[in-house]
């Protein structure tokens, strides 16, 4: 029977620690025999969850024999991880053990450096400041999860759900997924692929960063036609010191960020207005209505028209 372990760190988010302890003791083989062994473990008997206090009956030792951990998300970000963990986790995927984080787990799976040079992704709210912080990591904010194999991270809480499906199947193939699915009530591919429905005001800016005025102008200015000159242009530098500089402090290239500045203007539009699809593209900056419908589904993961539809209000 597979291993799960389920780690738990001081000030654990309550629904990540709770979806893969509903989604993998759920799983059942044909049979009917139990398909995984989920385990919780901690470096202290009892780990404050915020709602409630959780008792965890395994300690870190358990680790080692687990077929998968799993990290949930933590609300502090800035407590350090403890060197015990952290030692923890490398010793299991030296020794190939399967490391799964959600949402704000990538930064304890992070603080590893095991993620170092690899692909990985977070809540988007989340992604400049592990972008920023761990500069050696391609932080990817527009997918709900990333499959490095071994090593896989996830975006918000419920791309948890998203990515626990994703390990069941790999594990036993999409049938039993499918079941695990029903039970969780969910779709085993949601709508939209892995693509993040990207929310909040504008895309998040690095409080304090030198390039503060720079985004804001281009969020600002997202309907005009800039170039890479033009920005780098306001930003009083070259186009190569510029490029280096963004993907220092906000994990992606000026292009891909005024490119969702303008997705993000256009999701506001969607949902707040009745405005036809053909406008809204000539009103965020698109060439094209076709362009704006590709390059819409490829970061959002769904249709302008399927959006409006789950998203708009009963605004005018």
């Amino acid at each position: 029977m597979h291993t799960v372990a389920v780690l738990a760190l001081a000030t654990v988010v309550p629904f990540d620690l709770s979806t893969p302890i509903e989604v993998f003791t759920r799983v059942t083989l044909p049979g009917g025999r139990p398909a995984y062994r989920v385990r919780v473990c901690a470096a202290e008997p009892f780990v404050d969850a915020g709602a409630f206090t959780v008792r965890a009956h395994w300690g870190l030792a358990e680790l080692a024999g687990a077929d998968t951990i799993v990290l949930p998300g933590c609300t502090d970000l800035a407590t350090p991880v403890p060197d015990d963990v952290l030692t923890a986790l490398r010793k299991a995927a030296a020794d190939g053990t399967r490391i799964a984080s959600i949402c704000s787990g990538a930064f304890i799976l992070a603080a590893t450096g095991l993620l170092d040079g690899l692909r990985a992704t977070t809540h988007w709210l989340a992604a400049p400041a592990l972008a920023a912080g761990h500069p050696e990591i391609e932080v990817d904010p527009d997918v709900l999860y990333v499959d490095n194999g071994q090593l896989l991270t996830s975006a918000g809480a419920a791309a948890g759900l998203d990515l626990c499906l994703h390990l069941v199947r790999r594990d036993h193939g999409s049938a039993v997924a499918a079941q695990a699915a029903r039970l969780s009530v969910m779709p085993l591919e949601r709508e939209g692929g892995q693509a993040q429905f990207i929310v909040g005001d504008r895309y998040p800016t690095p409080r304090g960063s030198a390039l503060e005025p720079v985004l804001r102008w281009m969020d600002d200015n997202a309907e005009r036609d800039l170039t890479l000159e033009d920005i780098a242009a306001r930003a009083n530098t070259s186009t190569r010191t510029l490029n280096r500089r963004f993907r220092e402090q906000t994990g992606t290239t000026p292009l891909r960020w005024l490119l969702r500045a303008r997705i993000r203007r256009a999701q506001y539009l969607l949902e707040s207005t009745t405005h036809p699809v053909d406008r809204i593209a000539r009103q965020v900056g698109f060439g094209s209505p076709t362009a704006f419908r590709d390059q819409f589904k490829r970061v959002v993961g769904t249709s302008p028209g399927a959006y409006r539809s789950a998203f708009r209000g009963s605004g005018p």
